[in-house]
């Protein structure tokens, strides 16, 4: 009996632990099998610790390359979407236009629409202007798909903020640009962080949309792919693992500055 009062009491604990438990579970899975030295082509069986993979992570041709162009494409798709949905969410949220329940129901579009409708209706559209396939069909698609999430993280950022701390501003003699750097920029940026970051993750990991779009040129998930078919090196593992700690280890220095300007105000 007092087993069952104690799991009733850690219950949600004990939840929330398998939980993230099950989520990490692959990650783990991908770190370990980063240190494996595999006899074979395929890399789904332990056979011994090595460390050769992490000294060498470029040993595979064409990894780094597909890796550099992924990370080039994501960083600018993040800025193209995070700059044009700004502005909408912007327009969305302080404007009155005849247009604007077209352009909110539009915006949710891409984010309810099946990823390989949007893919072939892309292709379809830059074969029809005679587009060559390849790293600027890839962008203006990345761009296009996450345009709408980063409209929603904005707009959601945006539609929370009051308009009295403006108006003060406003009071106190600053211009519309003064304001707006000073005043709405920095109340809204968590949000514009928010859609950049989510942006940026979508377009790296993006595969469906890029096949269909990439022609010849090969991004990182699209390597990944045609190696699986192969047999998946080692190094495949070891870009996921460091791309994996990087991660966390800027969530962890989030949170640590984020705890830093809490004692400051407290």
């Amino acid at each position: 009996m007092t087993f069952v009062n104690w799991l009733k009491r850690h219950f949600v604990v004990i939840a929330g632990l398998l939980t993230l438990a099950y989520l990490l579970l692959p990650n783990i899975i991908v770190t370990v099998f980063s240190f494996n030295n595999p006899k074979g082509r395929f890399n789904y069986t332990w056979q011994e610790f090595s460390t050769g993979a992490w000294q060498d992570p470029c040993g595979v041709s064409g990894l780094c390359e597909s890796l550099s162009l992924s990370l080039r494409i994501a960083v600018w798709a993040t800025l193209g979407a995070t700059l044009l949905g700004t502005m909408i969410a912007f327009a969305l949220v302080r404007y009155r236009f005849r247009a604007r329940p077209v352009v909110n129901s539009l915006i949710f579009l891409p984010m309810a629409m099946p990823e390989v409708v949007m893919a072939a209706s892309l292709l379809t559209l830059f074969l029809n202007m005679g587009a060559q396939l390849g790293f600027w069909t890839i962008l203006i698609a990345h761009i296009m798909f996450c345009l709408s999430f980063v409209v929603v993280a904005v707009k959601a950022r945006v539609m929370s903020m009051d308009p009295r701390l403006e108006q003060a501003a406003q009071d106190l003699y600053a211009g519309p640009v003064q304001t707006f750097l000073r005043v709405t920029l920095p109340i809204a940026a968590p949000g514009i962080a928010a859609g950049a970051l989510l942006a940026f993750a979508l377009s790296f990991d993006d595969f469906i949309i890029t096949n269909f779009n990439a022609g010849s040129t090969v991004t990182f998930p699209m390597f990944v792919w045609g190696s699986a078919q192969r047999g998946t090196p080692v190094q495949i593992n070891v870009i996921g693992t460091a791309m994996f700690v990087i991660a966390i280890a800027l969530v962890l220095v989030s949170m640590v500055i984020g705890n830093r300007r809490n004692r400051r105000k407290a």
